[in-house]
């Protein structure tokens, strides 16, 4: 799979946030607002193409990759470089996450060198966590909000 990425515009922001997800995977839905829109527009959101120029998902780096609470429980200390994805409804459990996830890694290796990326994902979000550890990610942390429980998981970079 080839891809392409580019800095969030709010036109794609309104289609990413419209995405839905069947269940389990429905805890990833979002509302369309515009507080919403502004945090995707914040700079550290980029959207993913193919080379049809389909919009395959998206990703952020950052504290927009982190999950509130776990700020709370003191998980995200500092030297690591955060990311987040979110991939189109409609391709999720094609096989396409591998080439996903290891676009977005390569293209993070690039601008922080030497550093160790992390991600958070649900916990019963067994697929996915199957993918991160395939791509060398190990669990560091776990944490639990009101809505599900996570895992930090950490690769060197």
């Amino acid at each position: 799979m080839r891809l392409n990425h580019i800095q969030m515009s709010r036109k794609i922001a309104v289609e990413i946030l419209r995405w839905q997800y069947y269940s389990p995977y429905d805890f990833y839905n979002n509302e369309l607002t515009e507080e919403a829109v502004a945090e995707m527009m914040d700079g550290s959101h980029y959207a993913i193409y193919n080379r049809t120029k389909e919009l395959i998902g998206f990703f952020c780096i950052g504290e927009s990759a982190q999950v509130p609470v776990g700020r709370r429980y003191g998980i995200y200390e500092r030297g690591n470089i955060d990311f987040g994805i979110g991939m189109n409804p409609q391709l999720v459990g094609q096989g396409h996450g591998y080439g996903f996830c290891t676009y977005i890694l390569e293209w993070i290796k690039q601008c922080s060198p030497n550093k160790p990326i992390r991600l958070t994902v649900a916990r019963f979000n067994e697929r996915a966590v199957a993918l991160y550890e395939k791509l060398g990610f190990q669990a560091k942390n776990t944490f639990s909000s009101d809505l599900a429980d996570f895992i930090t998981m950490v690769k060197q970079n």
